[in-house]
């Protein structure tokens, strides 16, 4: 299983990044039993969906998960209903959009349309249920509610290991601050990718955002190997959250860049 850090920026897209987008493949089989790679893309940002581009036909993306429906997260599914409309070859079949309630709605008014457009040709929206199971492919996707101003959720992707037998795991966060639900997601998880977008001492309202401290905490108390830290704003210091992270996480911590991989 393989992580790519489409856009990173927090809250906005930034000069370097566009806003959040993650790219999570395997390879495995399709009905027919013939080899391909499986492509998941995690939320879809401003800014993401030309990034997108760079590393995946948007056309052979298999779903959308969406961990929560503020702009900096999915204001970009605009950009894949026309390619998914208009594309040259003629429109493509719905894809999978995997969100929280009122996903429909909200894509609606980023989009301008009037209530008569349900989006049918190009999307099929799926309201997120923790207590089901997601397969996409060789992938399970599982998602937990989170601690954020609007409904929302983290999101645990198992998979096969790359090089290896046997599983992989990775979860994204999502925008969140500390709570149960982060801890029995990112339980043993190969990888955390984690939002930090504040920082101790500067940012002190709470039920929002985590701080590079209370990434590393949560890393810690569950036991991951592999922390990245991402959602970081243009005006973050990023090595000052990570140095927050490693005052209380012994493991490697890592910042998100555009194009970053990680092999699981």
């Amino acid at each position: 299983m393989r992580l790519t850090v489409v856009g990173c920026s927090g809250s906005m897209s930034g000069p370097a990044s566009a806003a959040s987008c993650y790219l999570v493949q395997a390879d495995g089989a399709d009905e027919q039993g013939h080899p391909r790679t499986w492509s998941v893309v995690l939320d879809l940002g401003p800014g993401a969906m030309g990034a997108l581009m760079t590393h995946v036909d948007p056309a052979a993306v298999d779903a959308v998960v969406l961990s929560h429906l503020h702009a900096d997260h999915m204001v970009d599914l605009i950009g894949m209903q026309v390619y998914r409309r208009w594309h040259p070859s003629g429109p493509l079949t719905p894809l999978p959009v995997h969100a929280p309630a009122g996903a429909l709605e909200r894509v609606r008014g980023v989009g301008g349309d009037g209530e008569d457009e349900d989006y049918a040709g190009e999307f099929a929206f799926l309201e997120h249920d923790p207590a089901r199971t997601i397969q996409i492919g060789p992938m399970r996707l599982q998602v937990f509610e989170v601690y954020h101003p609007v409904p929302a959720y983290g999101i645990r992707v198992t998979g096969p290991a790359e090089d290896a037998d046997g599983e992989v795991s990775l979860a994204y966060t999502g925008d969140t601050d500390s709570c149960d639900g982060l801890v029995a997601m990112s339980d043993g998880v190969d990888l955390l990718l984690s939002e930090a977008a504040f920082q101790e001492g500067r940012d002190t309202v709470r039920g929002v955002h985590l701080t590079g401290r209370r990434a590393g905490e949560l890393a810690a108390t569950a036991g991951v190997r592999r922390l990245v830290l991402t959602h970081l704003q243009p005006w973050t210091d990023p090595e000052v959250v990570r140095g927050e992270a490693h005052e209380v996480y012994p493991g490697p911590v890592d910042l998100a860049a555009p194009g970053a991989v990680w092999t699981l």
